[in-house]
């Protein structure tokens, strides 16, 4: 997933940036609203996590002023307000989930992956008899776990979620890397032969192919 993280506390920031990162999701930090307006107006996110007490006001404004929008993102408020009037406040303020501080990162990792399942997000791929749980960052292929790592995950999902389309080098590094990486670079070439290795190796039909002079594809059917 795509996480845009509101937090001005830097120690909490940077510890929930690295976790979720380890955990296979792409996280963009601000600490304030107003670098959160301006993120939101450049990219879409799968999910915002919220601080509602910041340098430049409570956090909720910001999903308020989403909702008011039309924005329906799940929406999770992290906050050291522990008070039942303000949990109900957050949620009827447009949240779908509060978490008190401070709190078990493995809570809000099973919070993240139940918002994500309602929001649909959770759904699993399906590619030949390959198979992807996107909420438990998974993978097996004839019933067998594929043992990703967070990188070779976010590259088989989004093959998957692109399954039958070849997709460019330069494609892969804008989505699952989400970097501005030197256009030289052979990162992508050294993941797709990691994921060979796990995802093809010891299957008589591979699923990953190349196109000579385009790109890469997920597919069942041979070519």
């Amino acid at each position: 997933m795509r996480i845009l993280l509101l937090e001005d506390e830097p120690k909490i920031s940077r510890f929930l940036a690295r976790g979720l990162g380890e955990e296979g999701h792409r996280v963009q930090v601000t600490e304030d609203i107003d670098h959160a307006r301006r993120a939101l107006t450049d990219a879409a996110f799968d999910l915002w996590i919220v601080d509602r007490m910041l340098p430049d006001g409570d956090g909720l404004t910001l999903v308020r002023e989403r909702r008011k929008a039309g924005d329906r993102t799940p929406a999770l408020c992290l906050t050291a307000r522990d008070r039942v009037e303000e949990r109900v406040e957050g949620l009827i303020g447009g949240a779908d989930d509060y978490l008190v501080k401070p709190f078990a990162f493995d809570e809000l990792l099973a919070r993240i992956a139940a918002l994500a399942r309602r929001a649909g997000g959770g759904e699993r791929l399906v590619v030949g008899d390959l198979e992807i749980d996107p909420g438990a960052h998974r993978a097996w292929r004839g019933g067998q776990d594929l043992k990703l790592t967070a990188q070779e995950f976010r590259l088989l999902r989004y093959l998957a979620e692109n399954a039958g389309r070849v997709l460019s080098r330069t494609r892969l590094l804008e989505h699952v890397w989400d970097t501005h990486h030197d256009p030289g670079t052979n990162v992508v070439d050294v993941y797709v032969g990691y994921l060979r290795g796990k995802v093809d190796k010891g299957f008589e039909r591979p699923l990953l192919h190349t196109v000579r002079g385009v790109g890469y594809v997920l597919e069942a059917a041979e070519r």
